[in-house]
């Protein structure tokens, strides 16, 4: 029994009839997943802050509404309206990266959090969904009337966003955004030649990234060669992985996250590697699988060049932010704080995160003579 009738032509009754039902139960899975792993691993630092031990788990709870209300309206759009919600959301994104430069406060080397009271924020999260649909309706501008001028304006955009985060410093989401942006690119008939030429440029902006910032150089070091410096969060992290097997420790077994500072946060994935063992490890893995290549799929059957381009690049950045937080706790990249999107304990990366899926939803509903199944 469906929730609604085919005949249903209230504002639900036709979503609930184009959207990709498959992709939001994913999604769904993947948010419940994400209190029970904030319910095991939050207490214990709650704990550590001379808190209520239960205070991170409400206040994750408490963000789950409206992360779903943004989510489902979002989804509610059209492609039209998308382009203009993500350019509203990218100029005023943009702007609180500039101004965590001058008034956000400076946490681990890095200056990417606006205090507004309540909950504080990171304008980046909203950066990189917003631009990777700004982006997309530029190129798709560019190819459609080859005005070169869009083309320009989609790079110099990018270029912005790229200097503005290399200046908070945070490498992990530029290299998101940029790793995405390059897709983008290919998917709208980027040449080969350019395709070598921005290659090479990406190889010598890490190089420079390497040389010129100091964390960055630690990091790299410490994951070429773990005796090089201090590695206890990875190594922590590794040892829950151990402990908890193919099944796991059990439900609040876990004993790494006592002692794991980033445990509810940037290494949540190993909070399920001990507790639920490697099955649920996998079936993480599958649900950020399948929403990716979901929404792959969706892009390679589009007509329509702008979602197309921008469908690819969400997807992208949705999954590759979950691969360098599972690769950085399992050690098979250089150790990145990144939140696990949906799962990790964060209001501003909730939400964030549930924009960007909403836009997905969005351009990838079915529209008036689309056969797609």
């Amino acid at each position: 029994m469906t929730v609604f009738a085919r005949n249903d032509t209230s504002v639900l009754g036709r979503w609930w009839w184009t959207v990709d039902r498959w992709t939001v139960t994913a999604l769904s899975l993947l948010l419940a997943i994400g209190v029970l792993l904030v319910l095991a691993a939050s207490p214990p630092v709650a704990e550590r802050l001379k808190l209520d031990p239960y205070y991170l788990v409400w206040r994750h709870i408490a963000y789950l509404p409206l992360a779903v209300a943004v989510l489902l309206g979002v989804s509610l759009l059209s492609p039209r309206p998308t382009r203009w919600l993500s350019a509203a959301v990218l100029a005023l994104a943009v702007a609180g990266v500039a101004a965590t430069l001058l008034l956000g406060a400076e946490t681990k080397g890095a200056q990417r959090w606006l205090d507004l009271g309540p909950m504080s924020v990171q304008p980046s999260e909203f950066v990189k969904p917003s631009c990777a649909v700004v982006v997309a309706w530029l190129l798709a501008r560019y190819r459609e009337t080859g005005n070169a001028g869009m083309g320009l304006m989609a790079t110099a955009l990018v270029v912005l966003v790229l200097g503005l985060l290399f200046l908070q410093p945070d490498i992990g989401m530029a290299s998101v955004i940029l790793v995405a942006w390059y897709v983008q690119l290919l998917i709208a008939g980027l040449s080969l030649p350019w395709a070598v030429v921005l290659t090479a440029g990406a190889g010598a902006v890490a190089v420079a990234a390497y040389a010129l910032l100091p964390h960055v150089a630690s990091r790299v070091n410490r994951f070429l060669d773990p005796s090089s410096g201090d590695n206890f969060q990875v190594d922590t992290s590794l040892q829950a992985f151990m402990n908890g097997g193919f099944l796991g420790r059990g439900p609040g077994q876990g004993t790494i996250k006592g002692v794991l500072p980033d445990g509810h946060a940037d290494f949540i994935f190993a909070v399920a590697g001990e507790e639920f063992g490697l099955v649920a490890c996998l079936v993480i893995l599958g649900l950020f699988a399948f929403v990716v290549l979901r929404g792959l799929s969706h892009a390679l059957h589009e007509t329509n060049l702008f979602v197309m381009v921008a469908v690819a690049g969400l997807a992208v950045q949705f999954g590759l932010q979950a691969v360098v937080h599972m690769g950085s706790s399992l050690r098979l990249l250089p150790a990145k704080g990144m939140t696990l999107p949906f799962i990790s304990y964060g209001g501003s990366s909730l939400i964030a995160v549930a924009f960007a899926m909403g836009l997905l939803l969005a351009l990838t509903r079915r529209r008036i003579g689309d056969e797609r199944p």
